[in-house]
């Protein structure tokens, strides 16, 4: 198959990687000249005016404006794809909107699989992912390919989009309170004379841990936040989770709390760095030197 990436960062060019193994034929669009070297050096291709249609598209971009350029607009991904092709929406967004994404697709005579992604830039890189997927049978058919190299685990949640945007949300949910609350335990530790290495060796093997804990939190007791996932996209994420409850008329304390944690985060200028340097606004407010600061 020939499947077409819009978005190589940390997660899409892992899962274009995960499609090269698999033997396919993979091009790529994305605004730096680095990352598209990074997938030709591994054997895909950039993608030109002259490239041959694609069978796959897959969206790997920040939020829904992206998605909407990246697919529809001037040389998108629609415009790219052979007729009854199929797209991979993998952007957090609201259901709502992913719907609309189908509808436009399938007014272009395309299919369009909603199909937001979890398991982190290891797992994209391993083609271990877990992928929400929902949309039609036909749609599901023509992503399988793609669907089979990418992904571990993949939940089929509806014959059509919006559930599986709906699941990510609750997922983006349970993620983002658990890093800010990891960030807030481990600074709390440190008032009380215990190191981050020590968290590190007690608290995975006790009722408190969770995922996002074990992953992030090595990042803080080494002092490394080179982004694997921005501090900027929660923000976004969890917006959208608010946004959904509000329509809901539900609430959410506790994602409201965790958003403003980022937010004070992406106002100190730490928006670009790792989403574990949500850390830093706790240790400013405790006056902690962090690991790495000196």
């Amino acid at each position: 198959m020939i499947i077409h990436f819009a978005g190589l960062g940390s997660m899409g060019s892992g899962m274009a990687a995960s499609c090269l193994r698999a033997g396919h034929e993979v091009h790529g669009t994305d605004p730096s000249a680095e990352r598209l070297a990074a997938l030709v050096a591994a054997g895909g291709q950039a993608r030109g005016e002259g490239s041959p249609a694609s069978d796959i598209a897959v969206s790997v971009v920040l939020n829904a404006e992206q998605s909407r350029a990246a697919i529809f607009g001037e040389g998108g991904l629609a415009s790219r794809l052979a007729p009854g092709g199929v797209i991979l929406g993998c952007a957090t967004v609201a259901p709502a909107f992913a719907r609309e994404m189908e509808a436009e697709a399938q007014a272009m005579g395309l299919h369009y699989l909603d199909a937001p992604i979890s398991g982190g830039a290891g797992k994209a890189a391993a083609g271990q992912l877990t992928i929400m997927a929902a949309g039609t049978p036909d749609a599901f058919a023509a992503a399988r390919p793609a669907l089979n190299a990418m992904a571990e685990t993949v939940f089929e949640l509806g014959d059509h989009a919006g559930p599986a945007s709906a699941m990510k949300a609750v997922n983006q949910l349970l993620a983002g309170v658990h890093i800010a609350t990891m960030a807030e335990a481990m600074t709390f530790a440190m008032t009380q004379g215990i190191t981050p290495e020590t968290f590190l060796e007690v608290i995975p093997r006790c009722a408190g841990t969770s995922w996002m804990l074990e992953n992030r939190a090595p990042h803080i007791a080494t002092g490394d936040y080179t982004p694997h996932s921005q501090v900027n996209i929660w923000p976004k994420d969890l917006g959208i989770v608010l946004d959904i409850a509000r329509n809901a008329r539900f609430s959410a304390p506790i994602t409201a709390a965790a958003l403003q944690q980022y937010l004070a985060a992406a106002g100190m200028g730490l928006g670009h760095e790792d989403d574990s340097a949500v850390v830093k606004v706790y240790a400013r407010n405790a006056g902690l030197t962090l690991p790495g600061e000196g």
